[in-house]
């Protein structure tokens, strides 16, 4: 694991590391913010942050303004690139495919199955190697993220509930078979079974294995130019009809991007800090 980056924020440090992956078979980077606290020598709550398309390692960091509660309230922030990348990896026809849009499954299909083990890396790979290299708190990781991240960080905590004790999310990819953006990720990666799609589809997951978590928190703009692939209504439906709390907030005026990550981000982390320490 090579240190790529440091720099100070609040007293803590957000860095930047690369590290031969073998899940993805390339060289790969994530992000994470230690607080002082962890610095300190002190174990830490953390939280896995999973950004969306077109997304890095690095654009949570700089654009969510995330680091001064993270840092008051011990939080440990990682944030995983969206897909392998660089020489060798295939590349899509269009920004939501391929690179950049990894979308945080194990791909089946060619030429995609080489590389993108989007799932693996997050929750075997990765998981393991934050936990052996840095003093986190193992039994209090959650896991957040925005739009294709959402439906990700939805989708891995409701079949890892042994790993991530909290879930929350930005305008997340509600029922991904069901739009656009899901069908063109879910047909390329996965192929043409749709009951394999069921299988990373947060609506689906949750009718399926009911509820697992105390409460659920996402925040959606109605402003949202992609608010028609996002189905947050289905997400309601699916909750509701297992008895799944689910604290579903529509924000008049609000769109995709990260000024309205920014707007709620400290709602996001305090929910993460009560549930982690419940």
């Amino acid at each position: 694991m090579e240190l790529l980056q440091n720099n100070k924020s609040f007293d803590g440090e957000q860095r930047i590391y690369a590290f031969e992956s073998h899940v993805l078979k390339n060289s790969t980077k994530f992000g994470i913010y230690l607080p002082s606290q962890a610095l300190q020598g002190q174990s830490c709550p953390a939280l896995f942050y999973l950004a969306g398309l077109t997304c890095n390692e690095e654009t949570f960091a700089i654009k969510a303004h995330a680091q001064r509660l993270a840092a008051q309230l011990g939080l440990i922030l990682i944030t995983p690139d969206t897909s392998p990348r660089g020489e060798g990896v295939a590349e899509g026809d269009h920004w939501d495919i391929g690179q950049g849009a990894g979308f945080y499954i194990n791909a089946t299909q060619a030429p995609w199955a080489e590389h993108f083990q989007m799932e693996s890396f997050i929750v075997d790979e990765l998981y393991q190697l934050v936990n052996q290299e840095f003093d986190i708190q193992q039994d209090s990781i959650g896991i957040f993220g925005h739009s294709m991240g959402g439906h990700g960080a939805l989708t891995l905590a409701f079949k890892y509930p042994e790993k991530f004790k909290s879930v929350s999310a930005f305008a997340p990819i509600c029922a991904p078979s069901q739009c656009p953006w899901g069908e063109k990720a879910f047909s390329n990666y996965l192929g043409d079974d749709r009951e394999e799609w069921l299988q990373h589809d947060a609506t689906a997951l949750i009718q399926a294995k009911g509820a697992l978590f105390s409460d659920i928190l996402i925040d959606q703009g109605f402003s949202d130019q992609f608010y028609s692939q996002l189905n947050p209504a289905l997400l309601q439906q699916a909750c509701d009809a297992v008895g799944q709390k689910l604290s579903l907030r529509e924000h008049q005026g609000y769109d995709h991007g990260y000024y309205f990550i920014q707007s709620f981000i400290d709602d996001h982390l305090q929910f993460h800090a009560v549930q982690l320490q419940a």
